[in-house]
């Protein structure tokens, strides 16, 4: 008899010993807060995880989440070059080594007597990780030069794939997409309860329910259903800290995100046809106002709070390199990766990010906007 879900996923934990939890390009605070909860359940299983993203640090809004200062964006030391040697003729007497022309030399001398070529040999060693989880990511692309530098990792290590997307690709070896729930945080819940009730506690409750929270707005999208509340009811009985949640969440603007908030205010440009609403940010802007890049999620989110009946939210600005740089951020059903594919955007279905080089924040506009209206049918 096949083996449930659950239990797939509790047998390719108990087989690993260092899991990747790899968090796409463009992913929101429910990936990551999602991912900071599974970290901590997989350390409940004497496991050692580490956390990738490939947009690097989490988000201001979910830093108050137990382990965010352990998240990097590179996969280093993948394998190791391994040189073997055999010793049993004579001992190593010193070890020494050097750089000469982009080229290393190892020196090894023997006690006595000496060695020859078929006494070494060179090998690599596996991979430092021996499985991937991979959340809200529905295809590979997504992890941008997480797998672009390292596709043979992700093809060779064993992959469980979670998500709730209809445009998931079932990529992994299991896959665990729900597409009734609201959120990552919300169906990792469901496996972590149906794998083991004790695995969740009051720290991993709360990453959750911070996943489901972010995605809906509070509980005010269309996608949440009677079972999404329940699931929230029950996260809180762990002991998840809603009042927390939320004041991270919606009340801890700074300073300097409101100041940046006000400049991209100043220029918010919309088309009540098209129901797309944009605004732009020079590096000048992030100057004055104090502000970094990091803070743009939150400019977004305003500018969608402040902008309900738009389908299609845009801003551009100009990154510390002086490259012009976009997040788009859409509604259901549309797909902003699919909408924006001529620039090789990358991110989820919800949010894409792209970026033009050598060109005006003016030209950009342009450009975007007249290839975003075109599509869009009202």
């Amino acid at each position: 008899m096949a083996l449930r879900e659950s239990q797939q996923v509790l047998e390719a934990i108990k087989r690993s010993s260092r899991p990747l939890i790899c968090i796409p390009s463009g992913a929101n605070a429910d990936h990551y807060a999602t991912g900071l909860g599974l970290a901590r359940v997989l350390k409940k299983l004497d496991k050692q995880p580490t956390i990738v993203a490939a947009d690097g640090s989490a988000p201001k809004t979910v830093t108050f989440l137990e382990g965010h200062e352990t998240i990097t964006n590179k996969l280093e030391n993948l394998r190791k070059f391994v040189i073997e040697l055999d010793a049993s003729k004579t001992k190593v007497d010193e070890l020494s080594y050097e750089t000469k022309d982009d080229k290393l030399y190892v020196y090894l001398s023997p006690k006595k007597g000496f060695w020859d070529e078929k006494d070494v040999r060179a090998s690599s060693s596996g991979y430092r990780y021996d499985l991937i989880l991979c959340i809200g990511t529905p295809d590979y692309e997504s992890c941008a030069h997480l797998y672009a530098d390292n596709p043979d990792f992700f093809y060779r290590t064993p992959v469980i794939n979670i998500d709730h997307t209809p445009d998931n690709e079932h990529y992994g070896q299991i896959n665990v997409v729900d597409l009734t729930a609201s959120a990552c945080g919300e169906v990792c819940h469901d496996l972590i309860d149906a794998i083991e009730t004790g695995l969740m506690d009051k720290e991993v409750a709360t990453a959750f329910l911070t996943g489901m929270i972010a995605n809906t707005k509070s509980f005010k999208t269309p996608n949440v259903t009677p079972r999404t509340l329940q699931t929230a009811s029950k996260l809180m009985a762990k002991g998840a800290r809603r009042d927390q949640i939320v004041e991270h969440l919606y009340r801890t603007r700074s300073i300097e995100t409101l100041r940046l908030w006000g400049r991209a205010l100043a220029r918010l440009k919309s088309d009540a046809n098209k129901k797309i609403v944009w605004s732009l940010l020079a590096q000048e802007d992030f100057m004055h106002a104090g502000a970094r890049e990091e803070d743009l999620h939150d400019v977004i989110d305003e500018l969608i709070a402040t902008s309900p009946e738009a389908k299609i939210v845009v801003l551009l600005y100009e990154n510390s390199e002086r490259n012009i740089c976009a997040i788009v951020r859409v509604e259901k059903p549309l797909d902003a990766i699919a909408l924006c594919a001529k620039f090789h955007a990358a991110g989820v279905r919800e949010e894409a990010r792209l970026c033009f080089m050598k060109k005006t924040i003016v030209e950009v506009e342009r450009e975007l906007i007249e290839h975003l209206r075109a599509p869009f049918i009202t």
